[in-house]
């Protein structure tokens, strides 16, 4: 079943997300489990060979697993890979347009973390790699570095890497899960900015809370923005953790991961700044603060226990209407906003609070271009949510500025959905699943139970019931 759901556009305030336990099948479609015993994985993508390939970020490997019998191939297995039981381990992954076209432009690009100094403390960074892919053996080879010293983490990495139709590379990098949890004494540095010293020095530690625009050799492209008078990777910031993007015609969107509530959906343009941690969803000073864990005084953080309720008197706390920034660009729609007072300890997920927060932990985010395809669906956008188990389609403006009515929720299952990918002809929708975490499914409430634990689900379409 399918249904509209209650993103919200600007202003707009609800006490409670409208519900959705909307289980069973959507009409129309059949569905089946292609293959699952996935390590983790996190990035789908059909490839010209008529295979999916996907990253499993702890098994460390880019697999490619034919539709048809979910026979899986390991194309590349890396061994240097950090993978500690966090958000990290092999991560992104993007097909040049032109692999197996016969231009000699067969190659595939992947992210992943890194140990700097193994024989020390763990120092976590990300680098991007581009393999060439031999159509012979059918694995990856010849590896070339094209950017390493990315910033890199257990937590909040993002990782989404995408092939953009003015043939450069767009990373999307996360806060690295700083001013929370284990992390909350670490700054978040979101709004930070290099300076010209530090991009000569190739010295990329303030891409942290970014989105990157690279040329296919690693390189800073010419027109990239200069931001605040220096031009580096940097295409926006602001940002918590990305992890969706794609571009709908040539506009490019992403989706991200709000705290306890206010999950995004941007239309990104160079230089903008999306306002984290300043701002969560629209700058209405409705249930977020900035709370400033690492400028804790004067109880220094290192003595302090984590709260993500109520923090203790010596942090400080920022409305969202005490900042301003003269290039803020506010969110089309969130999933979702709610007022002050709001009960974030909702008793339904017997003390698994995330799971009942008003957000849906959006995954990835895709485009849905395929005429005739799909009735309906033409100029939408599809995004995975790990929390609700289901696929959410939005459909943005021709102008691209707003969003046309409400979100409409496909597939949902008691599972964690990661990503997905598309069939050439749009007919057949594959999403992967989460290994392990907790969800609340169909059914609303928490549960660990997944039913297709590190998946891949084919929901194919067969045409109006």
């Amino acid at each position: 079943m399918d249904g509209p759901v209650g993103a919200h556009a600007p202003g707009a305030v609800e006490s409670e997300p409208v519900a959705e336990a909307r289980a069973g099948l959507d009409a129309g479609f059949t569905s089946r489990e292609i293959v699952r015993g996935l390590s983790f994985p996190l990035r789908i993508v059909w490839g010209p060979d008529g295979y999916l390939w996907l990253t499993e970020r702890v098994g460390k490997r880019v697999v490619r697993v034919r539709p048809s019998d979910g026979q899986k191939t390991t194309a590349v297995t890396i061994d240097e890979a950090y993978q500690s039981g966090g958000q990290d381990g092999v991560l992104g992954l993007a097909l040049h347009p032109d692999l197996l076209k016969g231009t000699g432009n067969d190659y595939v690009y992947v992210s992943y973390t890194y140990d700097v100094d193994p024989s020390s403390a763990v120092s976590r960074r990300t680098k991007i790699r581009r393999y060439a892919y031999n159509a012979t053996t059918k694995t990856l080879e010849s590896p070339v570095d094209i950017i390493t010293g990315l910033p890199g983490s257990d937590d909040h990495n993002s990782a989404r890497l995408l092939f953009g139709p003015d043939q450069k590379l767009y990373y999307t990098v996360g806060d690295q899960g700083n001013n929370q949890f284990n992390r909350k004494c670490l700054p978040v540095g979101a709004q930070d900015l290099p300076t010209a010293t530090e991009v000569a020095a190739q010295d990329w530690s303030k891409y942290a809370g970014k989105i990157l625009r690279l040329d296919l050799d690693g390189s800073i492209p010419g027109d990239n923005p200069q931001i605040a008078g220096v031009r580096s990777h940097v295409y926006s910031y602001g940002h918590r953790n990305p992890q969706g993007l794609t571009f709908l015609d040539t506009k490019l969107y992403a989706a991200e991961h709000g705290p306890k509530s206010d999950d995004e959906l941007n239309l990104i343009q160079p230089g903008k700044n999306y306002g984290w941690p300043h701002v969560a969803g629209y700058q209405d000073s409705q249930a977020y603060t900035y709370d400033n864990w690492s400028a804790s005084s004067p109880t220094p953080c290192s003595s302090l226990a984590w709260n993500d309720y109520t923090p203790p008197s010596s942090v400080p706390r920022q409305q969202e209407s005490a900042w301003s920034h003269p290039d803020f660009t506010p969110p089309l729609v969130t999933f979702y906003t709610v007022p002050n007072g709001y009960n974030f300890k909702d008793p339904a997920c017997g003390g698994n609070d995330y799971i009942c927060w008003p957000t849906i932990a959006p995954s990835s985010l895709h485009t849905y271009a395929a005429a005739p395809g799909i009735p309906g669906w033409e100029g939408s956008l599809l995004m995975t949510t790990l929390k609700k188990g289901a696929v959410y389609r939005v459909k943005p403006s021709p102008a691209g500025g707003s969003v046309e009515g409400e979100a409409v929720v496909h597939f949902q299952t008691t599972n964690r959905y990661r990503d997905l990918a598309l069939s050439p002809d749009g007919l057949t929708v594959y999403v992967i699943t989460d290994s392990q975490g907790s969800t609340s499914g169909p059914t609303g409430g928490a549960t660990s139970a997944l039913s297709n634990p590190g998946a891949i689900l084919e929901f194919k379409y067969t045409g109006a019931n």
